[in-house]
């Protein structure tokens, strides 16, 4: 289909590598810039579905990059310019090789493990007598590893962090400072917008310089879990679900259609229906996380419109 983009295969001046990840495709730039990107493709349990969501690379793209520019005054980021609506360019950086997860709330992962008994997660306590989707006293720090080529993400502790070395303790005090000042920001810009940051997630890269900055997507909700405030406290009395926006939507209809990404299951049919009411309600989260109308991009010839912008882009530099 032209009009949503699942693969790239571009050649652009001074390219050196390409990185495919679950959504993103990321070019490397003379060994200066990165080119990100944003697909179409849609992962779910660590497996990506067959199908493209028509604007979902250009939704995920610009709700990331108005939250860089919305959280660069307390945090660093990559980021330079957006050059196309499914495209960030930024500066080229060393990832950690862990993933900052922070939860104010007992959702998603945390519940689950929760369910099973446990009170603790990644290291950190977690108190007695919480029913799901409570707020924990304050935010916590759950911490995952990095997954290459595509394998689970694995929950670590900080001290297995420091004591393995994944990460200095010099740095990983910044990225759990950076971590707490992006999540207050966030919750700050949620709740003006009627909603609740429940838990996101948090990458950062070192550049050149030594200087750690904010990298990926940033209060996404492909990253992040939100929830409406409005009934949220009269749900949690009643023990009704919470009224939510992020991905969750798919892994549910997922779930109730046999799949959940293990060996032998089989990823159920996405019809254009079913493709179709998954664009609408990216729509419908971005102009809920942004507050703003959601203006969508010329998608005749999603992949010659990209390469263009990028092209013309990198000729100015």
């Amino acid at each position: 289909m032209s009009n949503t983009i699942t693969t790239t295969n571009f050649n652009f001046p001074g390219q050196k590598s390409v990185y495919r990840g679950k959504v993103r495709e990321v070019y490397n730039i003379n060994d200066a810039l990165l080119v990100m990107v944003a697909t179409d493709r849609l992962s779910a349990f660590d497996v990506v579905l067959p199908e493209g969501i028509p604007y979902k690379g250009q939704i995920l793209n610009q709700i990331a990059t108005k939250f860089m520019e919305l959280t660069q005054d307390i945090v660093p980021n990559w980021l330079i310019a957006t050059p196309d609506p499914s495209v960030a360019v930024g500066h080229l950086c060393t990832p950690f090789k862990v993933e900052m997860v922070i939860r104010g709330y007992l959702s998603g992962h945390a519940a689950r493990e929760y369910a099973l008994g446990k009170r603790e997660i990644c290291g950190v306590a977690m108190p007695e007598g919480l029913k799901e989707n409570d707020q924990f006293p304050e935010p916590i720090i759950t911490p995952t590893t990095k997954a290459d080529n595509g394998d689970h993400d694995a929950d670590i502790s900080r001290e297995a962090i420091l004591s393995q070395g994944i990460v200095s303790q010099e740095d990983y005090e910044v990225l759990e400072k950076y971590t707490r000042a992006l999540f207050e920001r966030g919750t700050t810009i949620a709740a003006s917008r009627g909603l609740i940051l429940v838990d996101t997630k948090y990458e950062f890269g070192k550049t050149k310089e030594g200087v750690i900055v904010l990298i990926d997507e940033i209060h996404t909700p492909d990253s992040s879990r939100y929830f409406y405030s409005e009934g949220y406290a009269e749900r949690q009395e009643r023990a009704e679900e919470q009224k939510q926006l992020s991905k969750e939507f798919v892994r549910r209809w997922l779930i109730e259609n046999g799949f959940q990404g293990k060996e032998g299951q089989q990823i159920p049919e996405m019809t254009p229906a079913y493709i179709d009411s998954v664009s609408e309600r990216y729509i419908e989260l971005y102009e809920n996380i942004l507050g703003e109308k959601f203006v969508k991009a010329d998608i005749s010839n999603i992949n010659q419109r990209i390469e263009k912008n990028v092209l013309d882009y990198l000729a100015k530099q």
